[in-house]
């Protein structure tokens, strides 16, 4: 999926040009990215190395004396292994993606609205017979209930519906009965294992950082940065213990999260961020899978035309091009074409058969 996503973000003037407007820029900078592990994460690495490998992904394993030969602003002393994407890896602009995306679907007949979906109306269908349910009893929904810009409530008709509302994505689920303990019959009682979780992302300036020559590093810690445009400015951050997870009814900016927890992992690994200057901040929402942190996609088991694509837990911008072309070929084909991902359905989650990752930022 990555590397069909770089690929897409390659080619996106091509992919999402408008006839009659300017070719889309989503600035992809091609870097790499630099996975540190100590002594206790070192054989993880290695094996997602070679697994990556087989899959066709373009990376090298550095010891530490490789890695300072390559970063000499690195201190490697608590490195044992680390791995640098070669190939297809680096970062771009979401919001000039998502408007690319948006611009070139419009001119291809999508039509986009702005509301809130507040409910979906089950109607018994008699007419359907579905496994797991008793004659009679299946309950169709082909109609959401939307509050528009102006408060006004409406209805959309639908044929087919696919749940991508990020963090809010259990949230809707919930409308439609799935995680109801209620509903003894077909597979509701199950619920979407989605909800926000809050992230920081901070950036800051450093006269006598490393520069150009800076990966996406990924540190020992789970602390993250990189360098942003071609001066002297970083972005970085790091996701919080379970004990630390803030709270997500506001998107506050927490600057002691920096002062306490992420800059002493850059100052240990870099010695010219000793000195640095936090110049800007913001926060955003996961929609993370509380289950095992990855993708949920595919038709819901007790419905025939609800489909998911969410529960990305900070990979979606990422995996887009590629979740995108997995639904759209489960709705027109019936079935994965180019990439089986049957292990991303929601009936995982019943089975307790996780499809977690490791050594993932």
């Amino acid at each position: 999926m990555s590397l069909f996503g770089a690929e897409f973000l390659r080619n996106i003037k091509h992919h999402c040009h408008v006839i009659g407007e300017d070719e889309p820029d989503v600035n992809f900078t091609p870097n790499g990215y630099l996975f540190c592990a100590s002594q206790d994460g070192a054989a993880t690495l290695e094996k997602n190395h070679q697994l990556q490998k087989e899959l066709g992904a373009k990376n090298v394993l550095l010891g530490p004396e490789q890695l300072k030969a390559k970063f000499p602003w690195l201190n490697t002393d608590d490195i044992a292994l680390a791995c640098l994407g070669l190939e297809k890896e680096g970062w771009f602009d979401p919001w000039l993606y998502l408007n690319a995306v948006k611009k070139k679907a419009i001119s291809l007949g999508a039509e986009y609205v702005r509301g809130e979906v507040v409910d979906f109306l089950r109607r018994r269908n008699n007419q359907v017979h579905y496994e797991g349910y008793d004659d009679g009893e299946y309950h169709s929904v082909n109609e959401c209930v939307v509050r528009d810009e102006k408060g006004e409530l409406k209805t959309i008709t639908f044929a087919i519906c696919v749940i991508a509302a990020g963090a809010y994505s259990g949230q809707v689920a919930r409308m439609l009965k799935i995680g109801d303990k209620n509903q003894e019959q077909g597979f509701l009682f199950v619920p979407l294992p989605v909800e926000p979780r809050k992230r920081y992302v901070y950036c800051f300036e450093s006269p006598r950082g490393p520069g150009v020559n800076t990966p996406m590093v990924i540190d020992t810690t789970g602390t993250y940065f990189r360098r942003e445009g071609l001066g002297n400015y970083y972005i970085c951050g790091k996701s919080p213990t379970p004990e630390q997870e803030p709270p997500v009814d506001n998107l506050d900016v927490d600057y002691e999260y920096f002062n306490e927890n992420v800059w002493p992992h850059l100052a240990h690994r870099v010695k010219a961020f000793e000195e640095l200057k936090v110049s800007n901040a913001w926060a955003g929402y996961y929609d993370f899978n509380y289950f095992d942190e990855n993708a949920i996609i595919g038709l819901h088991p007790s419905y025939h035309n609800i489909h998911f694509a969410t529960g990305f837990s900070g990979h979606g911008i990422q995996q887009a091009p590629a979740i995108g072309r997995a639904v759209s070929e489960l709705i027109l084909d019936a079935e994965f074409k180019t990439i089986d991902l049957s292990r991303f359905l929601l009936e995982r989650v019943a089975r307790r058969q996780e499809a977690r990752e490791v050594n993932i930022v």
